[in-house]
């Protein structure tokens, strides 16, 4: 079987298909700009160079039917007709409680989809606009909802529950709800093939690094903790956010700042974390080579950014009562040599200790801890598209 994978971003879409006979790549690419002047599909079938195509696409329905036109094309495409397509997977950010798994896609489900969008203004509307393009432009094709949350639902609700008033988790959903999930669940998976042990017999921390980063707590293959949050604002120090404050800063910058309702929170989002801090850059590259030229801000911006990921590393030791593997990945997680090497150093005690070496590599996936560590360290890239054509195949096969 052959299964389209969409991520629908608000003037973006990326994509994929892949044949799930030997999960095989087979194409991939990305619809910029929809509904703006210079919308732009950038296509690469597996084997060839990229193919760029600037064409007006006034919404997501046109920009579906691109990609559709794209993956069809006698040369650049890898099906004679969608008929060869057997099912269509769909990332959507946020299902709330509703969802614990992958499901099958009906009218049900959209509903449910929809009464989530409150907890995901920015990112459930672009999703659910690729879910009913999808669905006007091929009928009769299946479609299964992945969902960044599902993997964080079996937390336990201590993992969860923040301490305010229990009336506002019950009127309005407050709660943890993590992201990520899809990525998390992906390389602890890999994990457990890489060292060869079950994953219910593992205790996993997955570090998934990025401009947007967050840890996760993995005791026999559920998901018991997560730093992110109600948002993807909680947690680790990031690119532009600031991860975990005092909430009385809030309420103390607005005062202070005279900020307009709304400012304070957009500051926290797209002005702070590693940003914030160096004044360089969100782009840990960027603040590496500053750094390396006496930018005392941006190592200060690196040093914090460590000190948060082991924070949550040595939490959630302590909250599974000891670990088995600490997995990187993601663009900084699998990119970034100095960087796991300050998350690494000195935690030796801990039965954490990195080969020096055998962490001179950059995305491939290897363990790169010492011989003698009795923890492993492992280097995973991400494969969210797999994820999610693996969660749609297994379960449009048994339909």
């Amino acid at each position: 079987m052959k299964v389209l994978v969409i991520n629908c971003g608000s003037s973006s879409l990326k994509y994929q298909v892949l044949d799930m006979t030997n999960e095989v790549l087979m194409c991939k690419g990305l619809v910029e700009r929809i509904g703006m002047d210079g919308s732009v599909i950038t296509h690469e079938k597996i084997g060839q160079d990229k193919f760029k195509l600037e064409t007006p696409m006034k919404d997501h329905k046109d920009a579906i039917g691109i990609v559709l036109d794209a993956i069809q094309d006698p040369d650049h495409g890898v099906v004679k007709d969608m008929s060869e397509i057997g099912a269509v997977g769909h990332r959507v950010v946020h299902a709330g409680e509703k969802f614990a798994y992958s499901v099958l896609i009906t009218d049900e489900v959209i509903k449910a989809l929809e009464e989530c969008i409150d907890l995901a203004p920015l990112h459930n509307p672009p999703n659910l606009l690729g879910i009913a393009a999808c669905q006007d432009l091929m009928p009769n094709t299946p479609m299964v909802g992945v969902f960044d949350t599902a993997f964080h639902q079996t937390m336990p609700p201590e993992s969860y529950i923040y301490a305010i008033p229990y009336e506002y988790y019950e009127k309005h959903g407050i709660r943890r709800y993590g992201f990520h999930g899809t990525s998390h669940k992906y390389v602890a998976e890999r994990a457990s093939d890489i060292l060869n042990v079950n994953l219910d017999d593992l205790k996993i921390i997955t570090c998934h690094l990025g401009n947007g980063a967050s840890v996760s707590a993995i005791k026999r293959g559920k998901c018991i903790d997560t730093s992110m949050g109600f948002t993807p604002l909680e947690g680790l120090v990031m690119g532009t956010r600031s991860g975990d404050i005092d909430p009385a800063i809030v309420t103390y910058i607005r005062e202070k700042e005279n900020l307009e309702q709304g400012e304070a929170n957009e500051i926290l989002n797209k002005k702070s974390g590693v940003l914030g801090i160096s004044g360089v850059s969100s782009d840990f590259r960027d603040l590496e080579a500053a750094a390396e030229e006496g930018n005392e801000r941006a190592q200060l911006a690196l040093k914090v950014f460590a000190h948060k990921v082991r924070f949550y590393i040595g939490a959630y030791i302590a909250e599974m009562n000891g670990v088995d593997a600490i997995v990187f990945t993601a663009g900084v997680g699998e990119n970034d040599i100095g960087m796991r090497d300050i998350i690494c150093n000195d935690l030796g005690n801990l039965g954490i200790k990195l080969d020096l070496v055998k962490n001179k590599v950059r995305g491939k996936e290897t363990i790169i801890s010492r011989d003698d560590s009795r923890v492993k360290i492992l280097l995973i890239p991400t494969n969210e598209e797999l994820m999610i054509a693996r969660d749609t195949f297994n379960i449009v096969k048994e339909l």
